[in-house]
């Protein structure tokens, strides 16, 4: 449940309430008893991430890490052999991986 604000205009005390998004916003202050409450405009609560952070591959199938880890290795081993070859096919895996990369960075 939501935690809310509210404030009376008669005698200004501000206090706090946890109520469902489907009730009524209070009219009663609680300390003088007047029908003068308003519920306020918060900022909420903050929201903090812990730890290292969050990446898009920390989400991936293990299908995806599996061809990402395969396609490593011999992306490597092409680089080395032949510097024309490995542009072409770089720039192949680049657009095949940049497909994979754009699909899977569309959900997020």
């Amino acid at each position: 449940m939501p935690t809310y604000e509210y404030a009376c205009d008669a005698c200004d005390h501000r206090w706090e309430e946890f109520q469902s998004i489907k009730a009524e916003p209070t009219k009663k202050c609680p300390s003088c008893n007047k029908k003068k409450a308003r519920r306020l405009i918060s900022a909420g609560g903050g929201l903090l991430f812990k730890g290292s952070g969050f990446y898009l591959t920390d989400y991936r199938s293990e299908g995806y890490k599996k061809a990402a880890s395969a396609d490593k290795p011999a992306s490597s081993g092409d680089k080395g052999s032949s510097g024309s070859s490995s542009g072409g096919s770089s720039s192949g895996g680049s657009g095949s991986s940049g497909g994979s990369s754009g699909s899977g960075s569309k959900p997020s």
